[in-house]
């Protein structure tokens, strides 16, 4: 059993085992299904006010995109809380707080810490993270703690001759109402007509994935940063 940064015992995450697997499948398939129905409504779910138009850290990076989503989440947990889940995210890091047992059946080999890892606490510029241990990596371009961490991915970045697509994956932590935070991701891409660059950056299947990952990470992260906050 791992242990918190004041030394106390932690659970294993949710996203562990068959039943974590399942309902990770469901929503996956109930969210192919509810496209046509929520489609819109899930490119900006839980934001408020003008959270989903905002500009954010990173959105320069992709300063065109076909597509995009923002998603948020309120934490009552101030930013400084829940900076540390977000500085140590990446396979062979901290994990994706996702559904660690159906993440692992498509190899991505990740264990999603319950703990705040000290070594990987320091994340910079131009560190790659990897989603998965052989796909190319995403480095990161922009480092604000407590407030943001941008990575961008691009097959230019490689070695490809030319990019045929591109997307950032933003985390943002603004401070909230009453010592608490707003937590907001969002996924900007880009991609050419050729169908390998929309299969790779298009919309779907990505965004039913991305979208079930992402909200499983939120509330993950939610309750590890107001678990322990002092």
């Amino acid at each position: 059993m791992a242990a918190n940064r004041r030394g106390t015992p932690t659970t294993p995450s949710p996203g562990v085992g068959v039943v974590a697997a399942l309902e990770g499948i469901a929503l996956i398939v109930w969210h192919v299904l509810a496209t046509p129905v929520i489609g819109r409504k899930r490119l900006r779910w839980g934001t408020v006010a003008t959270e989903a138009t905002d500009s954010l850290p990173g959105d320069e990076l992709v300063p065109k995109p076909k597509w995009s989503y923002t998603l948020g989440m309120g934490i009552n947990a101030p930013p400084e809380a829940v900076w540390p889940w977000i500085a140590q995210i990446g396979q062979g890091r901290g994990g994706f707080y996702t559904y660690q047992t159906l993440e692992n059946l498509a190899g991505c080999k990740i264990t999603n810490t319950t703990a705040i890892l000290p070594d990987h606490q320091r994340p910079m510029v131009d560190d790659d993270i990897y989603l998965h241990p052989t796909a190319p990596p995403m480095p990161i371009k922009i480092v604000n703690p407590p407030n943001a961490l941008v990575l961008f991915g691009s097959p230019a970045d490689i070695g490809s001759e030319e990019s045929w697509g591109m997307s950032t994956w933003q985390f943002v932590v603004n401070p909230g109402p009453d010592g608490g935070s707003r937590f907001l991701t969002r996924g900007r891409y880009d991609h050419t007509p050729d169908w390998k660059s929309r299969l790779a950056f298009g919309r779907f299947p990505i965004e039913v994935i991305s979208f079930v990952m992402s909200r499983k990470m939120m509330l993950e992260i939610k309750r590890l940063a107001e678990s322990h906050e002092p």
